[in-house]
């Protein structure tokens, strides 16, 4: 009679991945390194997680679910450039915590290891779609045309990017987040002066 599959097996050992990989490269991510790492066969990781490729997807996958929860806790309130604001305030706060910068790390390197391997899948690259269009839809939610939307998300976005690349380089948590808020504040405006101007 076959063995049942431990449902919590996984997810135990995909946190346990992801704790080990806060102080290592994914780059370097193998079976047998991540076996000798968490004291378990390479086998298991194999009978789990497939291949590689697949392996690496889903440590992408758990790195950037905090997405979920910054989307989710905006569209639960009705619209308004305060609450998204908060949003993306909250956003960053996150990306302050020692947890979350390290996970920020495996989120560049994800992305940047596709770049150079067109065949990882991993979904790296797609985190900065999914940030962009999670963007648009807010601001269309409050009333922004799409195109100005699409362009003033991606704005947002790619100064993020930039302040998250400052943490996880300078870790300087004070200028990152006084340059963050000078961003926030034009972006803020900017909006504004959309949501003011006449309809065409």
């Amino acid at each position: 009679m076959a063995r049942r599959t431990d449902p919590d097996r996984k997810p135990e050992l995909l946190a346990a991945i992801v704790a080990h990989l806060h102080g290592h490269p994914l780059s370097g991510v193998t079976f047998r390194s991540l076996a000798d790492a968490l004291g378990v066969s390479p086998f298991t990781l194999v009978y789990h997680f497939g291949t590689r490729d697949q392996l690496i997807a889903e440590i992408i996958r758990a790195v950037t679910a905090r997405q979920d929860g910054v989307i989710a806790a905006e569209l639960a309130v009705e619209p308004s450039l305060e609450a998204h604001l908060a949003a993306i305030r909250a956003s960053w706060q996150g990306f302050l915590q020692p947890d979350t910068r390290a996970l920020l790390r495996l989120e560049f390197e994800a992305a940047l290891m596709e770049v150079t391997d067109p065949a990882l899948r991993a979904g790296g690259r797609d985190v900065h779609a999914r940030w962009v269009e999670w963007g648009a839809e807010a601001l269309e939610r409050l009333g922004v045309a799409p195109d100005e939307a699409r362009i003033e998300s991606r704005i947002l976005v790619d100064q993020l990017y930039g302040f998250q690349l400052d943490l996880v380089v300078t870790r300087d948590d004070a200028g990152a987040t006084a340059a963050f808020e000078r961003a926030l504040a034009a972006y803020g405006e900017r909006v504004a002066a959309l949501l003011a101007a006449p309809a065409a």
